[in-house]
C-alpha cells in the first residue's frame, strides 16, 4: 500500500443517508422495524449506494422498507446528528415525497416489520422509540414549510445529470 492509499483510508467519513417524509393528508408514512433486538420508528430511510444519486437512494429504499412508489417534490434539509446505535455520525438528506402506488407484494427489507401511516401526534408520542430525533425533526421542518427544489441537490456522477 502506497503512502496515498494508507492516508486515503484514514479519512473519517460519515455515513449518508436519506429519508422520506411522505406525507397523506394529516397521516405520515413510517416504518416499524427491528433494530438490535427492539422495535424502533423511522422513516423510510437508509444508506446511499454507490453510483446511485440521493433521489435514486431516497425512492428506492422507501419502496424496499414499504412497498409504496413515490414521487420526490422537495429537498427538506440536510441533518447531522451522531448515532446512539452505532457511534457514528449520520448526515440524512430528507425529502419529502408525494405517495403514487402501493405493491402490498413487495417484499420488505430485512428487519422491517410493517409499514404504517401516523399522524404527527402519534409520531411524536413514540419517544425514545423513534430510530432518532431526526424522524420528527424533518416531519417539523416539512410541517414549517422549509422546502428546497431537487435541483440544489446535483449528480456529477456519469450519467447523473442533475437528478
Amino acid at each position: 500500500m502506497t503512502e496515498a492509499d494508507s492516508s486515503r483510508n484514514d479519512v473519517w467519513r460519515p455515513h449518508v443517508t436519506v429519508a422520506c417524509v411522505v406525507a397523506d393528508g394529516h397521516r405520515y408514512l413510517m416504518v416499524e422495524e427491528e433494530v438490535n433486538g427492539r422495535i424502533a420508528y423511522n422513516q423510510p430511510a437508509g444508506h446511499l449506494d454507490d453510483f446511485e444519486s440521493l433521489q435514486q437512494a431516497a425512492v428506492r429504499e422507501t419502496r424496499e422498507e414499504t412497498g409504496w412508489t413515490v414521487e420526490l417534490t422537495h429537498l427538506i434539509g440536510v441533518h447531522q446528528w451522531r448515532s446512539e446505535e452505532h457511534g457514528d455520525v449520520v448526515v440524512r438528506f430528507s425529502f419529502a415525497a408525494r405517495p403514487l402506488t402501493h405493491d402490498p407484494q413487495q417484499p420488505l427489507d430485512t428487519g422491517i416489520c410493517r409499514p404504517l401511516w401516523l399522524t404527527r401526534g402519534e409520531i411524536a408520542e413514540l419517544g425514545p422509540r423513534l430510530r432518532s430525533p431526526m424522524v420528527l425533526m424533518s416531519i417539523d421542518d416539512w410541517l414549517a414549510g422549509q422546502r428546497l427544489p431537487l435541483s440544489v441537490v446535483a449528480n456529477l456522477m456519469p450519467g447523473g445529470g442533475r437528478s
